[in-house]
């Protein structure tokens, strides 16, 4: 407790990386499987119901899968092993990305299913387009589309397999608060890892206030 009262750079310095990485992965995600999810709600095709399985499904894929996959494909005899991402914050980001995804668009798709037909149905009788009628459908399901967002940042910033696999847990550059809490538990030095256990809860506690007071709303 005392490294967190003194704000001890070290600590200080790994809880804001895993803050700056998540909050990253989150937003990028955000800005692709957003309009995605509003596609897929306002499309009819064949297989629709079979794609929204498949995103439920892959709420829980292990994060050491999701990690295998992208060390694999920035590895030097990946095919993108030549952009030099592996080991560093920008592969731990798309990784992040990659498992959020399906939680992003399958959220809010089901945001979106929840707001009356009626009101896109009157929208476009008078004469709003498309995209018109997606954008006022998405401000009526913001409550769902934001909590959407932060159960995806929740998950991002709690998950260990990828920021291990695809970061390297080096020391300034990669190390985050939850490879940070592994590697110190194994050295012993449990009190810096009681310190880091802190404020990683303290995340997720501000999460999950934040989750209810939405579904409150």
């Amino acid at each position: 407790m005392e490294l967190i009262i003194s704000l001890d750079a070290e600590v200080m310095g790994i809880a804001a990386r895993s803050l700056q990485i998540s909050l990253t992965s989150t937003a990028l995600a955000a800005a692709l499987c957003l309009p995605l999810a509003s596609a897929i709600h306002f499309t009819r095709f064949r297989g629709k119901r079979l794609l929204l399985n498949l995103l439920q499904a892959a709420y829980g894929v292990p994060t050491v899968a999701i990690g295998l996959f992208v060390f694999a494909l920035f590895s030097s005899a990946g095919p993108l092993g030549g952009l030099g991402l592996l080991f560093g914050p920008a592969a731990m980001v798309i990784g992040q990305m990659l498992l959020i995804a399906p939680i992003l668009t399958g959220l809010t798709v089901s945001a979106l299913r929840g707001i009356d037909p009626a009101l896109a149905d009157t929208a476009r009788s008078l004469g709003a387009s498309r995209l018109q009628t997606a954008g006022l459908v998405l401000r009526e399901a913001r409550f769902g589309v934001v909590a959407a967002v932060v159960m995806a940042f929740g998950r991002a910033i709690s998950e260990v397999g990828i920021s291990l696999l695809v970061g390297g847990n080096i020391r300034g550059f990669t190390r985050v608060l939850t490879t940070a809490i592994a590697l110190e538990t194994s050295r012993g030095d449990l009190e810096f890892a009681f310190a880091l256990g802190i404020i990683l809860l303290l995340v997720a506690l501000a999460v999950s206030l934040s989750l209810n007071r939405l579904q409150q709303r």
